[in-house]
C-alpha cells in the first residue's frame, strides 16, 4: 500500500510539473532546481533563500510534492526555485521510475543547485551518485553550482565561492542552517543567470515605435526617456532568447539597434 500510494503521489507532482513548466516557459522566467541527497539540508536552503517554512524532516520523501516559489534576484528579476525530492541510497526498483519522473524538472532548469552535505563522511560517493542520475535525465550539461553546505560542523571552513580559471563561480561553501554564506549564494547564483539577460540601452528611432511596444508587453521596459529628435532612449532587461525573438518577428538584426554605452539611470546619478 504504501509504495503504491507513494507512486499515486509522484504522478500527481509530475502532472502538475509538466503544467507549470509550460507557463514558464511561455513568460521565460529562469528555473534555478535543487538537487542532492536526503539530509543535505535542501529544504533548509530552500527556506533560507525563500524564507518560508516547508517540511524539513529526516524523513523519506519528506518533500515529496515538490515546492515552487518565486523569489526576486538581482540583475536577473523574477526566478523560480524548486525543490526536488531528496535522494535516497538503495531506492526500492518499483520507485526508481516514479522518482526520475519528478527530477525531469531539473531536466528542464537554467540552472542546477546541487547542495552537498559538506561534512558527511558519504560526500564523494553522495556526489557522484547524484551525478550519475543527472546523467540518466540529461541534466548533466546543465549550469551547476555545486553548494558545500553544513559548514557550521566543520573546522576552520570559511563561506565562500570557488570559481573556475574564467572566474566563474562553480562551488559555495556555506552554512544554511546558521545562515552564513547565503548572500554569496544568491550572488553566485545572479552572475549565473545573469548571463543570459540582456541588459542595454538602445536609441530607438520613430520607426522602430513597434519594437518598443513589443519591449513593454514583455515587461522589458526599465526606464525610458525623449531625445529632442524625437529618437527615445529605452532602457531594458530581458532573457536573451525572448530579446532575439523580439528582434526576429521585428525582421531586425542586433546590430541594427543602436546602443547607447551608459543607461539614462546611470548618466543621472
Amino acid at each position: 500500500g504504501r509504495i503504491k500510494s507513494i507512486l499515486k503521489r509522484l504522478e500527481k507532482v509530475r502532472r502538475q510539473r509538466d503544467q507549470g513548466r509550460r507557463s514558464r516557459l511561455r513568460a521565460e522566467i529562469p528555473t534555478v532546481s535543487l538537487v542532492g541527497y536526503t539530509n543535505a539540508g535542501k529544504s533548509t536552503l530552500f527556506n533560507r533563500l525563500t524564507e518560508s517554512d516547508v517540511y524539513t524532516a529526516d524523513q523519506l520523501f519528506a518533500t515529496l510534492d515538490p515546492t515552487m516559489r518565486r523569489i526576486e534576484l538581482n540583475d536577473v528579476g523574477p526566478t523560480i526555485l524548486a525543490d526536488t525530492v531528496g535522494f535516497i541510497s538503495h531506492l526500492p526498483h518499483k520507485l526508481v521510475e516514479a522518482f526520475h519522473a519528478t527530477l525531469e524538472e531539473a531536466a528542464n532548469a537554467s540552472l542546477l543547485l546541487h547542495i552537498v552535505d559538506a561534512h558527511s563522511e558519504e560526500r564523494q560517493t553522495n556526489m557522484q551518485r547524484v551525478n550519475e542520475v543527472l546523467e540518466e535525465i540529461d541534466a548533466h550539461e546543465l549550469p551547476t553550482l555545486v553548494v558545500y553546505n553544513k559548514i557550521d560542523l566543520m573546522s576552520d571552513v570559511a563561506a565562500r565561492i570557488d570559481r573556475d580559471v574564467e572566474g566563474k563561480p562553480i562551488a559555495v561553501w556555506m552554512s544554511a542552517q546558521k545562515d552564513e554564506g547565503s548572500e554569496l549564494l544568491l550572488e553566485a547564483m545572479t552572475e549565473l543567470l545573469a548571463d543570459d539577460i540582456v541588459s542595454e540601452c538602445f536609441k530607438l528611432p520613430p520607426n522602430l515605435a513597434r519594437l518598443r511596444a513589443m519591449f513593454y508587453e514583455n515587461n522589458a521596459v526599465v526606464s525610458e526617456s525623449q531625445m529632442d529628435n524625437g529618437d527615445i532612449l529605452v532602457d531594458i532587461r530581458m532573457p536573451r532568447p525572448s530579446f532575439l525573438r523580439l528582434l526576429k518577428a521585428e525582421g531586425l538584426a542586433q546590430n541594427q539597434l543602436q546602443v547607447i554605452a551608459q543607461s539614462p539611470a546611470q548618466k543621472t546619478a
